[in-house]
């Protein structure tokens, strides 16, 4: 994403193209996932895509024009006056994105053809193409499909290969829509070009920690992981050796990212400390239990009219065993509070030994667990205070990335 002189980064606009297949109705959710990336979304539907989709529905969801003809205008929005779309989006364009793409689509895009608004604006557009084909396996095994799709990928278009499964006419193969997530992933990867970390090796915690109590009880929080996989992401687009050391989520590790599962707290430890060294930068993101049993149960504990004592004990500290122990990393530590944040989040940053501590409010909008958003107040040992209004989790991410950086300035 780009960023202006202010450190701001701003949302960037993505020129999302949609062909002519049965697919053609998951675009209304990618449109979607791209926007809580930080994207603006202009969408062009071809003739054949209005078949399955229309101009309408994309237009409420991105709240733009949606482009359909080939010589369409949509005025203010690129500039004053009518003008011929396909120069104004080709030059505002952050990147193409064409999901699904059909066959005569990659055929055209490989041949040079122009004759609809998606194809010449293909041919117009300066800006990086990611292209997510989806077809019948017979047709995507074809060699005319495979030279056309290598043609592509020469001239440095991404290709986003689909999935194999069930396919709409009854087959079992390959030509299912990559999934979404993994073409959001491929986005982000292309329109990032900033290699500001290159030769860092990044350790980020993320997610909760689980403690038994039995076997088939446990003691956990609401953390989902996303601030934590989004600070991953982040690293690795900007060219860090990432590790991800991961409690229990439902989310997809990034790409590139070395990835450790764990379960407990002391799982955590133990996996942080075994990565500690080698790392640079490291960012505590995971919401690690306070407390865990004495000990847990080897056998279901059966319920009592009496009720039951929990004992519990003080779990691994880890941020303040790495604080201790600290001599080139940087080490960013997160505060997630009800009340009083920036108090009890300045109270944390000296005792605990950080450079950096992100505090944030969980009870307030658009923040905390399980958002896809986030409102935080970054403060530093040297005492800088950056707040970050509402954002999607991966601008965040890059903003506490841009203050890491500036730990290591002189001038930071």
């Amino acid at each position: 994403m780009d960023q202006t002189d202010s450190g701001k980064v701003e949302s960037s606009l993505i020129l999302l193209g949609v062909t002519g297949c049965i697919a053609a109705y998951k675009s209304a959710e990618l449109l979607r996932l791209l926007q809580k990336r930080g994207y603006t979304i202009t969408a062009i539907l071809t003739e054949h895509a209005q078949k399955f989709i229309t101009p309408l529905t994309l237009a409420a969801l991105s709240g733009r024009p949606v482009i359909t003809e080939m010589f369409s205008s949509t005025g203010g929005d690129f500039g004053p006056g009518p003008a011929i779309d396909h120069i104004h989006l080709a030059r505002e364009a952050r990147a193409l994105v064409v999901a699904p793409a059909t066959a005569n689509t990659l055929a055209k895009f490989a041949n040079g053809i122009a004759d609809d608004f998606l194809s010449t604006l293909y041919l117009a557009t300066p800006a990086p193409v990611v292209v997510a084909p989806a077809m019948n396996v017979k047709m995507w095994n074809h060699p005319a499909v495979q030279r056309n799709v290598e043609t592509l990928r020469a001239r440095g278009t991404v290709i986003v290969d689909p999935d194999e499964g069930y396919l709409a006419e009854g087959y079992h193969g390959k030509g299912r829509l990559a999934e979404l997530d993994r073409i959001v992933e491929e986005v982000e990867k292309t329109t990032y070009q900033r290699l500001d970390l290159k030769g860092e090796t990044v350790l980020v915690t993320a997610g909760p920690t689980c403690e038994d109590i039995d076997p088939v009880r446990y003691l956990t929080n609401r953390s989902s992981g996303k601030m934590g996989y989004q600070l991953a992401l982040a690293a690795r687009q900007r060219g860090a050796r990432t590790i991800l050391v991961s409690g229990p989520t439902r989310l997809s590790p990034p790409s590139g990212v070395e990835t450790v599962l764990v379960r407990s707290a002391q799982e955590m430890r133990e996996q942080v400390l075994a990565h500690f060294q080698e790392a640079t930068i490291v960012i505590k993101a995971a919401a690690v239990a306070d407390f865990t049993p004495l000990r847990a149960a080897t056998q279901k504990i059966k319920k009592n009219e009496t009720g039951w004592t929990l004992e519990l004990v003080p779990a691994p500290d880890i941020l303040s065993e790495i604080g201790r122990m600290k001599q080139k990393q940087v080490l960013v530590g997160f505060a997630a509070e009800t009340g009083n944040a920036l108090e009890h989040g300045r109270q944390k940053l000296q005792r605990k030994n950080l450079d950096l501590i992100v505090v944030n409010d969980v009870s307030q909008p658009g923040a905390g667990f399980d958002s896809d958003t986030n409102v935080v107040t970054i403060l530093s040992k040297e005492g800088r205070e950056r707040r970050i209004d509402r954002a999607s989790k991966l601008e965040v991410a890059h903003r506490i990335l841009d203050e890491v950086l500036a730990c290591r300035s002189p001038h930071g």
